[in-house]
């Protein structure tokens, strides 16, 4: 029985529990900082944008450093949020991935032992 590769890869971003526990911890913070204007008027509240950031930190460095590149640091909201969204689910691959290696290793030891 062949399944397709797009549904490989969103099995591997989404359905096992490291990649769903993943991104309920990014979505999370996304959905604070997004609320977050509506029940503070300080002027650093802005600042609650960098856990979404840094939750997702090594594929989104790279982003952070298109919009660098590209605008010269004043890249737009869309951006970052757009590239913290894409960076969420390329680690969530990644979480992925490494989960069905490392069940599947841990399988085959216990068939073999």
């Amino acid at each position: 029985m062949n399944t397709s590769p797009i549904r490989t890869l969103a099995r591997l971003t989404f359905t096992n529990r490291a990649s769903a526990v993943y991104l309920a911890l990014v979505g999370g913070a996304m959905a604070v900082a997004v609320a977050e204007p509506l029940f503070t008027t300080a002027p650093d509240a802005s600042l609650i944008w960098v856990w979404p950031a840094l939750f997702t930190f090594p594929a989104f460095g790279f982003v952070a450093w298109l919009g660098e590149a590209g605008w010269g640091g004043d890249a737009p909201a869309w951006f970052f949020v757009g590239g913290i969204v894409l960076s969420a689910l390329v680690q969530s691959l990644a979480l992925g991935t490494a989960w069905r290696a490392l069940r599947g290793h841990r399988q085959g030891v216990t068939a073999a032992g």
